[in-house]
C-alpha cells in the first residue's frame, strides 16, 4: 500500500475549522501503536517517526501543513450548546486507505484550542488506555469503530476531579472514517449558512456516500448507518455514555470513547456516565437517543431540503434498527433468522431471560454460540427457570448458520477489569496485563 495523502478538508473552507498549534510535551514515550493500521495507509514508521509525527506533530509529507480544530455545535444531554468544537484535539492529517476510503488522523489530548472552554486540552494516560481497549474490543465484536492509532505518554502531571491526582498524561491519535459530526451540520444551520450546508453535503457525498445524489439520499444513508451502529452496540452490550449530537459521526462509525461501559449483566437502565443522573443514555435508551439525534440532523438539513423526504427517512429508522438488531443478535449466536415476527419474539425472550436471571452477559453470549445443538459447555446446569426454558425452546427452533462463531473463552472488558490492569501500569509501569488483554481481542 502506497502512502496517499489528502487535504480534502480544506475544500470546506475556513468556516469549518481553525488552524492551531499542538502542545509541547516534556516527553514523548510511545506506549501503544497499531502497525497494521499504519501499513493500511502506507506509513512505515520507526520509533522516532511515531514520536515525531504523533507526539510532536511534525506534518506528514504533502499533508496538512498545520493541525485544524474542527468547528461544530451540539445538543449535550438535549441542551443546545453553541460554544463547543475540538477542545482538546484536532485533525492532524488525511489519507486514503488501501480501499480508497478517505480517513482522518485526529487527536485527543493534544493541547488547547479556541474551544477548550478553560480546560487544559490534555488527556490522562488512563483515559488513553481506556480508549485503546474500547476500540480494540469493539472491533473484535464487529462494531464499526475508529482505531486507536497510537498512544504516547507525555510526561505531565494532570489534576482531575474524577481520578486520583496528579495523574499521568498522554496524547492519543485515532484513525477514523471522518470526523464530520451531526453537530458540524448544526453549526452551519444555527448561523443560517445555506451555502456552507450545501458544501458540507457535497463533501460528505463525495468522500463518504458517493452512491447518494442529493442531501435527501445522503440523510437516508446516514439513518441506515446510524441504525446499524446503535444496533451493534446493543448486541455488544456497549453503553456509549454520552450520545450527544457532537459525538455522532456522519459515517456511523463509533468514536471518542469517554465514560463508556460494557454490561456485566443485562439491566436496561444501566448507565456509563456518572453525571447521567436521569439515565438519558442508559443502555436500553440508546436506540431512542440515536433517533432523537437523527431528528436534529434532519432539522439542520431542512434549511436546504424539502421536509417530506427527510421525514420519510426518519420514519424508516425504527425498521432499519430492528433489522440491524436481528442481524447482530443472530450473527452473535450463529443461528439463521426466520420471519420478522419470530425473530423479534426471540430477541424479546432473550432480553427477558437475561434481565430475570442476571446471568453474566459475556459468558451468556459465549456459551450459546452456535445455537442449542452446538452447546457443549459445562455451565449448562446454571441455566434454569421458566424464562430460560421459554428462551431455550425458541433457540432450538433455529438452524445453525454456516459458520457460527466459536471461541474457547469469552472475551470481556468490564469496568473492574480495566481497573485491575491499570493498577500495575500506575504503580510500577508494568504493561503486561494491558498487552495480554489486547491479545484476547485478536
Amino acid at each position: 500500500m502506497a502512502y496517499k495523502p489528502s487535504k480534502a478538508i480544506q475544500s470546506l473552507g475556513g468556516d469549518f475549522y481553525d488552524p492551531v498549534s499542538p502542545a509541547e510535551f516534556p516527553e514523548t514515550k510511545l506506549r501503544y501503536k497499531d502497525e497494521a493500521a499504519a501499513n493500511s495507509i502506507g506509513l512505515t514508521l520507526t520509533e522516532h517517526d511515531w514520536a515525531a509525527h504523533f507526539g510532536r506533530f511534525e506534518p506528514l509529507p504533502d499533508n496538512l501543513p498545520e493541525p485544524l480544530a474542527l468547528r461544530y455545535h451540539g445538543h449535550q444531554f438535549r441542551h443546545y450548546n453553541p460554544d463547543i468544537g475540538d477542545g482538546r484535539g484536532f485533525l492532524f492529517a488525511q489519507v486514503y486507505d488501501d480501499h480508497g476510503r478517505l480517513l482522518d488522523l485526529g487527536t485527543k489530548g493534544s493541547g488547547q484550542t479556541p474551544y477548550s472552554r478553560q480546560g487544559d486540552g490534555r488527556l490522562t494516560l488512563l483515559g488513553g488506555v481506556r480508549e485503546v481497549l474500547a476500540t480494540r474490543y469493539l472491533k473484535h465484536l464487529g462494531v464499526n469503530t475508529s482505531r486507536s492509532f497510537c498512544l504516547i505518554e507525555t510526561g505531565e502531571a494532570l489534576q482531575r476531579h474524577d481520578e486520583p491526582s496528579p495523574t499521568r498524561s498522554a496524547v492519543l491519535t485515532r484513525l477514523s472514517h471522518s470526523h464530520i459530526r451531526f453537530g458540524t451540520f448544526q453549526r452551519q444551520a444555527f448561523f443560517g449558512k445555506r451555502d456552507n450546508l450545501e458544501t458540507l453535503v457535497d463533501y460528505c457525498i463525495r468522500h463518504f456516500y458517493p452512491e447518494a445524489d442529493n442531501a435527501h439520499e445522503l440523510f437516508d444513508q446516514v439513518v441506515t448507518k446510524s441504525a446499524e451502529a446503535v444496533a451493534s452496540w446493543m448486541a455488544a452490550g456497549f453503553v456509549h455514555g454520552v450520545m450527544n449530537t457532537d459525538n455522532m459521526n456522519i459515517t456511523g462509525e463509533s468514536f471518542d470513547y469517554g465514560p463508556y461501559r460494557f454490561l456485566p449483566v443485562y439491566h436496561p437502565g444501566f448507565t456509563a456516565a456518572y453525571f447521567d443522573h436521569h439515565g438519558l443514555y442508559a443502555f436500553a435508551r440508546q436506540p431512542e437517543a440515536m433517533g432523537w439525534n437523527l431528528a436534529q440532523l434532519a432539522q439542520s438539513l431542512s434549511l436546504i431540503c424539502e421536509d417530506q423526504p427527510l421525514i420519510d427517512a426518519l420514519d424508516s429508522y425504527a425498521e432499519k434498527f430492528q433489522a440491524a438488531q436481528i442481524r447482530g443478535v443472530f450473527s452473535k449466536l450463529g443461528i439463521e433468522p426466520k420471519d420478522p415476527k419470530t425473530n423479534t419474539e426471540f430477541i424479546n425472550a432473550t432480553y427477558t431471560y437475561l434481565q430475570a436471571s442476571e446471568v453474566n452477559w459475556p459468558n451468556f453470549w459465549h456459551d450459546w454460540q452456535g445455537g442449542a445443538g452446538r452447546h457443549d459447555g459445562p455451565q449448562l446446569e446454571s441455566y434454569e427457570g421458566p424464562d430460560f426454558k421459554t428462551w431455550y425452546g425458541q433457540l432450538k427452533s433455529f438452524e445453525v448458520s454456516g459458520h457460527p462463531p466459536k471461541t474457547d473463552k469469552p472475551a470481556s472488558l468490564l469496568y473492574d477489569e480495566i481497573g485491575e490492569l491499570w493498577k500495575p501500569i500506575d504503580q510500577v509501569d508494568d504493561w503486561s496485563l494491558f498487552e495480554a488483554k489486547l491479545a484476547t481481542f485478536n
